[in-house]
């Protein structure tokens, strides 16, 4: 049983059940004590008897029993305000220690869901909390440790040419400062990747109306020698004067993003399929390829920072793994969504922007 503590909301509602016992008898009592008297002792010597012999039975009667009647209404608005203040309070209690745990650093500190409708809601949606702040951890947690892989690798590698350079078993030829270069570049895309992601607005251009097919038809032609490397059939399908409102390079990107990431994963003499499609509210882009399903768990994924959905792949193969997290996030500050399908041996990825 909870301890009502004097500032407690147990104390108070109490309290506060005292004194609408306390009100409701006052006003009884005016209108028994003094109206009720009244009008029995003009009763009393209508038939005969005399004001005071009325007034004594007045007192020794109906007054006994209004003061036995106001003890118990006090002891019963104690027992039924204790009740229901101990049934509304331990929820209450209970809700602020889990938030007090949580407050530490306890992202398992849930609460039952128990007492009146109102309380249990506020549980239910502290638990939810709870959770989605515990997601959040793993998530930050993961996005920390991938993070730290992907500056590790072409560090280490820079460390290595270097040690090499000083103690001369690399020649310092063209061909090993371009090795160094691109270790360089690499973690310079890296870093510009990451401040996409945190969102850095330095220097970003305004919005536009922008030629939606003819944007992405120049992103397939860009990345043709890329497909035809590797033996991959592109087929377009771009209707035509399709207009929407967004930044034209990070347009760009997004669009270049999708087509790297099918080549990435379309096996060789595979197919890629580009649609712009033009829905009722919405422009839609679709990019599709051939090969390896994703399963079907691991499709919300994709578009989380470092994520990869057969985590054995090196970088060559299988990237960063932060495109698609910059996929979504320029998309969704345009104001547009994205998705993803993969079945009967095909995936496809596609965001849509109001037009």
């Amino acid at each position: 049983m909870i301890p009502m503590r004097p500032d407690g909301i147990a104390t108070r509602i109490v309290l506060a059940a005292l004194a609408v016992v306390a009100v409701a008898l006052a006003i009884l009592a005016i209108g028994v004590m003094r109206v009720g008297a009244d009008a029995f002792a003009a009763l009393m010597v209508a038939a005969g008897d005399s004001a005071e012999h009325a007034s004594e039975m007045f007192a020794s009667s109906v007054a006994g029993v209004f003061v036995i009647a106001t003890i118990v209404a006090g002891l019963a608005a104690i027992a039924l305000g204790s009740l229901l203040a101990r049934r509304i309070a331990r929820p209450i209690e209970r809700l602020a220690e889990a938030a007090q745990r949580t407050a530490e650093g306890d992202l398992r500190a849930t609460t039952p869901v128990e007492g009146p409708a109102e309380v249990r809601a506020l549980a239910n949606a502290f638990n939810v909390m709870v959770d989605r702040l515990a997601e959040q951890d793993a998530v930050r947690r993961e996005f920390v440790v991938n993070a730290s892989h992907e500056l590790r690798t072409p560090l280490t590698n820079l460390q290595g040419y270097l040690e090499a350079l000083r103690d001369g078993v690399l020649p310092p030829d063209p061909s090993t400062f371009d090795s160094l270069r691109e270790e360089v570049d690499r973690l310079t895309r890296l870093a510009a990747s990451l401040d996409l992601l945190a969102g850095a607005d330095d220097e970003r251009p305004m919005p536009e109306d922008l030629d939606l097919g003819a944007l992405v038809r120049s992103a397939v032609e860009l990345t043709g020698p890329s497909f035809a490397r590797r033996s991959i059939g592109v087929e377009t399908a771009i209707a035509p004067a399709i207009i929407v409102h967004a930044r034209a390079d990070e347009l760009a990107q997004v669009a270049s993003n999708l087509l790297q990431n099918a080549i990435r994963y379309t096996p060789a003499g595979g197919e890629v399929r580009v649609a712009v499609e033009r829905g009722a509210t919405d422009a839609v882009v679709r990019v599709s390829n051939s090969g390896s399903e994703i399963p079907a768990e691991d499709l919300p994924r994709v578009w989380e920072r470092f994520f990869r959905v057969e985590r054995s792949r090196d970088r060559a193969s299988g990237g960063a793994g932060i495109g698609l997290a910059i996929v979504k996030r320029l998309v969704e500050e345009a104001g547009g969504r994205v998705g993803a399908t993969s079945e009967a041996g095909v995936t496809t990825f596609w965001f849509s922007l109001p037009s």
